[in-house]
C-alpha cells in the first residue's frame, strides 16, 4: 500500500484583516516560495465600508515538513505585519458533527442521506433529541441516538449533560435540524460560530415559532427559509444561506408548509456543506461565503 506521505497535502488558508495593498502578493509569494504550492482555488472579498479584506486559498503541496505547527511558525510574521485573523485547515481532517432534532424529521433525514451518499465529508457522531421520533431514523443510519427530554425546570441540567456529551465525542459542529429549543447563552458560548440553525422563514421577516402561520395570515407571495449561525440573540445570528419560493392564493397552509420544508432542507444542507468545506468567514454579524 502506498505511503500516505507520498501524496500532496491539501489545505485551506482563511484570512481576514484590515484592507491594504500588498496582502495578496505577500500570501502567494510566501506559499509558493516556501511550499511550492499548487493553488486549487482562490477567492477574495473587500468590505469597502468597513475597510476589511477577506481571502480563502485552497492549495496542495508535497513539500516535506509541511504541518500545522510548522506553518504557524513560518506564517506568523506575515500575519502580524498585516494584522491578520487567520487559520489553516487540512482536507484530511474530518469534523465531528452532532445533529439536534425535535419532532420534524425532514431536515435531519436529508442530512443523514447526504452524509450516507458521500456529499458531506465529516463524521456524524450522534443525534440528540428531546423526542423519540428520530430514533428509528438514527438506528437505520447507525448513528448513536440520545433521548434527552427538556422541561423548563430541568433545562440547565439537560444542557450540562448535552455539553458533556459533545465534549466526550469531540464535536466540532452542532447542527440544529429543526430542534425546537432555545439554547442558553452558556451553550452558545461553548461553540461560537459552530452551531448552525435553520429557521423556517426568510429572516428577518416572521421570526418566532410559527412563521408559516404568520406568513399565511399576512398573505405573502413569497416564503423563504434561512440558515444561520446561532448567537445569544434568537434568530439574529449571521446569515449563511437563504432561499425563497413563490406561493399563490391557491396554496393553503399545508401546501405552504410543505414548500417551506423543501426550502429548509436545501438552505440547511448548503450551510453545513460550506462550513465543512471551510468556505465561510463571519464578521460584524455577517458572513462571507467563498465560491
Amino acid at each position: 500500500m502506498p505511503n500516505q506521505d507520498q501524496y500532496p497535502k491539501i489545505a485551506t488558508l482563511l484570512i481576514d484583516c484590515p484592507d491594504r495593498k500588498g496582502i495578496v502578493a505577500a500570501i502567494v509569494n510566501f506559499l509558493v516560495a516556501r511550499y511550492d504550492i499548487d493553488i486549487l482555488n482562490a477567492d477574495q472579498h473587500q468590505d469597502v465600508e468597513l475597510g476589511l479584506f477577506f481571502m480563502r486559498v485552497e492549495f496542495a503541496t508535497d513539500a516535506s515538513g509541511f504541518s500545522g505547527a510548522a506553518f504557524c511558525t513560518a506564517f506568523s510574521p506575515i500575519a502580524r505585519e498585516f494584522q491578520m485573523n487567520w487559520r489553516i485547515e487540512f482536507a484530511e481532517a474530518r469534523q465531528n458533527v452532532a445533529l439536534f432534532v425535535s419532532q420534524y424529521l425532514h431536515c435531519v433525514a436529508d442530512l443523514l442521506l447526504r452524509h450516507q451518499t458521500g456529499e458531506f465529508r465529516c463524521n456524524i457522531a450522534l443525534i440528540v433529541s428531546n423526542h423519540e421520533a428520530a430514533r428509528p431514523l438514527a438506528e437505520f443510519h447507525k448513528v448513536p441516538f440520545h433521548y434527552m427530554p427538556v422541561a423548563r425546570e430541568t433545562k440547565p441540567q439537560v444542557e450540562a449533560a448535552q455539553l458533556a456529551l459533545l465534549a466526550r465525542h469531540k464535536i466540532d459542529l452542532v447542527v440544529l435540524a429543526r430542534y425546537m429549543q432555545v439554547l442558553s447563552p452558556g451553550f452558545v458560548e461553548a461553540y461560537p460560530r459552530r452551531i448552525i440553525n435553520v429557521h423556517h422563514s426568510f429572516l428577518p421577516a416572521f421570526t418566532g415559532a410559527r412563521p408559516y402561520h404568520a406568513a399565511f395570515e399576512r398573505g405573502v407571495k413569497l416564503i423563504g427559509a434561512t440558515s444561520h449561525y446561532v448567537t445569544e440573540d434568537l434568530d439574529e445570528g449571521p446569515i449563511i444561506e437563504q432561499d425563497v419560493t413563490r406561493i399563490s392564493q391557491n396554496d393553503q397552509l399545508p401546501s405552504l408548509i410543505q414548500k417551506g420544508r423543501d426550502l429548509e432542507r436545501m438552505v440547511l444542507s448548503r450551510a453545513v456543506q460550506w462550513h465543512l468545506d471551510h468556505r465561510i468567514l463571519s464578521y460584524a454579524n455577517k458572513t462571507v461565503i467563498f465560491a
